[in-house]
Order: C-alpha cells, then sequence, then structure tokens
C-alpha cells in the first residue's frame, strides 16, 4: 500500500512542476528566463525572496539548532532576516537600477562594469564551486524527511527531491519560479502557523520545555542569547551577509519593477523572515522535549511531522517542508544556471550568442548543475555543514567589493582580485588553526570580511592620492 504521505508529496510535486511546464511558452527571451522581464512588484518579489529564504537551513537544519541550542537557535534565520534588511533599504534599489540602466542580468554582470572581466570571472569561478552545495543542502533535508517518513533511502530521496526542482525550473525560467514559489508560501505559511501550536501542546506546553531545559543542565535552552555574544556574532557574519549580496537574491531583485517595489518587497520579507525565525526552533525545541536522544538532531522536525501532530497536520508540513526545500533549491539553481550561461558561456566562450542560444544553454545548465548537485548531497553528512560552507564563502569573497563598488568609485580592478584572494586565504586559514571557533568574537568569517574591507579602503586611498599626484 503506498504511503499516504508519500502520496500528498507526489500530487503536490505534479502541481509544481505542472506550473513551470505552463510557463514553458511565455519564456521568449534571456530576459524573461533571467530576471522575469523586469515586471516583478512588490507582492510577487517579497513571495519569491522568502520562499527562496526559508530553505532547509531554515526548517530541518534551524529545527535541528533549536533541538541542540534552544531558543538561541533563531539567530540562523535571524542573522537572514537582518541581512534581507539591510538589501531591502541599502543595496537592492540601487543595484536594482543600475541593472536596469545597464541592462545587467547577473552580480557578474554588475562585477564586470564596475572592476572588469576578470574580477568577474573570479566571483563566478567561486559561485560555481559554492551554490552546489546549498543545493544539496536542500536535497539533504529532504532525504532526512523521506527517511523517517517512509523509509527511503538517501540517494534515492535526493534524486526524487533534484528531478523535481530540474523540471520545473529549467521549464520556466524565473518568470515560472516567482508564481511557483507564490503557491510555495502559502503552503508553508499555513502549515507552520498551525504546527507549532499543536506541536508544543504536545510537548506539554512552554513550561514544560523549560522544565527539561532546567533538568538537562542548559538553564540557557530557554534564552535567545544563550549560545553567547562570540556564538551570536559569528551566526551574524557567517549569515547576514550572505542574504545582503547573494547572487540569487541580488538576481531576484533586478526582476523588480522599480526601486520602490524592492523596498517593500524585500523589506516586508525581511520582516517577516525576522518572526518566522523562531517557529522551526520551537518545534525543535518540543521534538527535544518528547525525544531526547535523537542521534541525528536534523531529524528533530521530521519526528514532529510523524509523531507529534495528526496525519493531516503532519501532510501539511510535510508539503511545506518540501515547498521549502525545493524553493531554496531553485534559488541555487537559478544561480547556477544564469552564472554559468551569461558569466562563462556569453562572456567568455561565444560572446556573440543570440538570445535563443543564451535561453536553451541556460535550460541545459540547469539540468547539468542540478544532477552535479545531486551526487554531492548523496556525500556531505547534513544541512548545517554543507550552508556553513556555501555562507561563508559567499559572504567574504562578495560582501566588501560589491557593497563599496555601489558606493565609491575607487578601488579598481587589481585591488578587488587581491582582496577577495587575501580574505579567503586568511578566513581559511583562521578557520584550520582554530578549529573553526576564531579569536574572541571575530570568527573566520568576520576575520575575512574585516580583511577584504581594510585592503579595499587602503587601495581605494592609495589609488586616490595617486590621482591627486598626477
Amino acid at each position: 500500500m503506498l504511503n499516504p504521505y508519500l502520496l500528498v508529496l507526489a500530487v503536490y510535486s505534479l502541481l509544481l512542476i505542472g506550473i513551470g511546464a505552463r510557463f514553458t511558452r511565455v519564456i521568449r527571451d534571456s530576459s524573461d528566463f533571467f530576471v522575469a522581464g523586469r515586471k516583478l512588484g512588490s507582492g510577487l518579489l517579497f513571495s519569491t525572496l522568502l520562499a527562496a529564504n526559508i530553505g532547509a537551513g531554515s526548517t530541518v537544519g534551524a529545527a535541528g539548532l533549536g533541538y541542540r541550542l534552544g531558543l538561541s537557535g533563531w539567530w540562523w534565520v535571524g542573522s537572514a532576516g537582518i541581512g534581507s534588511l539591510f538589501l531591502a533599504f541599502f543595496i537592492g534599489p540601487r543595484i536594482r537600477d543600475l541593472a536596469e540602466r545597464h541592462g545587467l542580468f547577473t552580480v557578474g554582470d554588475f562585477l564586470e562594469l564596475r572592476y572588469g572581466k576578470s574580477v568577474r570571472i573570479l566571483a563566478a569561478a567561486l559561485l560555481w564551486l559554492a551554490t552546489p552545495l546549498v543545493l544539496a543542502a536542500q536535497l539533504i533535508a529532504l532525504a532526512w524527511i523521506l527517511d523517517v517518513i517512509a523509509g527511503i533511502p538517501k540517494p534515492i530521496a535526493c534524486l526524487l527531491g533534484g528531478g523535481v526542482v530540474i523540471a520545473y525550473f529549467s521549464a520556466g525560467g524565473l518568470k515560472g519560479t516567482v508564481w511557483i514559489n507564490l503557491v510555495q508560501l502559502a503552503v508553508k505559511g499555513a502549515a507552520f502557523l498551525v504546527v507549532v501550536p499543536l506541536a508544543l501542546s504536545a510537548a506539554g506546553g512552554w513550561e514544560q520545555v523549560q522544565a527539561r531545559a532546567a533538568s538537562s543542565g542548559n538553564p540557557d535552552y530557554a534564552s535567545v542569547v544563550g549560545i553567547g555574544p562570540a556564538a551570536v556574532l559569528a551566526y551574524v557574519f557567517l549569515l547576514a551577509p550572505s542574504f545582503i549580496t547573494s547572487p540569487g537574491l541580488v538576481q531576484k531583485v533586478y526582476g523588480a519593477r522599480n526601486a520602490r517595489a524592492v523596498r517593500w518587497g524585500a523589506g516586508l520579507q525581511g520582516v517577516v523572515l525576522l518572526g518566522y525565525s523562531f517557529l522551526p526552533v520551537l518545534l525543535g525545541m518540543s521534538a527535544a522535549t518528547v525525544f531526547p536522544n535523537l542521534e541525528n538532531s536534523e531529524l528533530a522536525l521530521p519526528y514532529v511531522m510523524t509523531h507529534l501532530v495528526p496525519f493531516w497536520i503532519g501532510a501539511l508540513l510535510l508539503a511545506a517542508v518540501f515547498s521549502a526545500e525545493v524553493s531554496s533549491a531553485d534559488a541555487a539553481l537559478f544561480m547556477l544556471a544564469t552564472s554559468l550561461s551569461k558569466d562563462f558561456y556569453k562572456a567568455v566562450l561565444n560572446p556573440t550568442a543570440d538570445e535563443k542560444q543564451l535561453l536553451r544553454v541556460s535550460r541545459w545548465v540547469s539540468v547539468l548543475a542540478g544532477a552535479a548537485a545531486v551526487a554531492l548531497a548523496i556525500f556531505i553528512p547534513s544541512v548545517i555543514s554543507a550552508l556553513s560552507i556555501f555562507y561563508g564563502l559567499l559572504s567574504v569573497a562578495l560582501f566588501v567589493p560589491l557593497v563599496l563598488g555601489l558606493y565609491r568609485s575607487l578601488p579598481g580592478r587589481r585591488a578587488c582580485l587581491i582582496a577577495i584572494a587575501v580574505s579567503l586565504a586568511v578566513a581559511a586559514l583562521v578557520h584550520l588553526l582554530t578549529a573553526g571557533q576564531g579569536y574572541s568574537i571575530f570568527s573566520p568569517t568576520a576575520v575575512g570580511i574585516l580583511m577584504s574591507l581594510l585592503l579595499m579602503l587602503a587601495a581605494g586611498r592609495i589609488e586616490r592620492v595617486g590621482q591627486r599626484n598626477k
């Protein structure tokens, strides 16, 4: 007999693929595929950004952190909300207007406009290395769920999830994805708002969760700053810059109708993300109260789904979590497909490629990149480990060059290349020397970002003095 959870998942997957296929006929050129024709209003921008930001790390990963760390697991998603507000009001409107003025489709386009082609190629290469990790993380989260509810082995679960994302994204691009994200967001919102109070009730209520924390010897389990200032800052430095400059998010901002749509759409998304951040953590804490001896904390959410709530609620949560994983997966696939086709194929291999060629290559790249991420997901052990590598690399490499590039005319190409290379090397060295702990309140990612900032500012001053002396 077919597992009822799998039946729900199969029907829902067919719905998503059907929506993507519907948009195959209306994708006329690369502008539709890459930036949705730059016609996204604040509502669609809000939904596609929020759908992308509530993924494996924000559901399975965050619930796992809640299980282990308690309420201070909030900082994993909360830091992303902080970054989203900076994107909405300081970075997004400015870079969106530049994108329309100069016909930019990718973050690589902006980096070439500001620093030159060599910076574009270096940043794109780093993105190609890092982005499969975030896509793999979504598939790992889905694998944990399918293992608990149906005993499906991890490799098969990764293949199933990857197949759904590849099918609807390669068909509809960003224009199709934003409508799929709207459906996914409605399912996520309904599920988490219903499930959290039920799960807390099943665990005996908030008082019982607090009592369990006290008996476990962790008095700070119910405190939002229980992990201490150093760990809080580590999360902020790791995640906030990534959600300000992530190519997948910035390129969705490119698709906004105008700067006002960016401020309202991305800003409201950041506020909602801050509030949502508590929900998966509370589910993880509820699971810890009822199932205190799980070997893998990332199984907390699947256990809530199958053991703490009635079937129909669990099925709704399954659809919501599946929505979360595949919506973040399509955002990662969006980054890979657009960067490889525009920053490599168009910029390096075939500068004369026309719209039809670029669209065809984008679709094939999305299929191949998705397949590579599936293979990677089979071997990476956990969601948080995969995402931490991705966010750290993205923050150190892109945050300072992108932000300074928007507000300063200097430094130039050479300084930017040196800053990226040195800051990445320094962050990696600090990570190795301190076993990932960093120094005092400065995590390896924070040290890398500060090094990049110092190098870029120093180089800019030297170049400015040199110009005055000519």
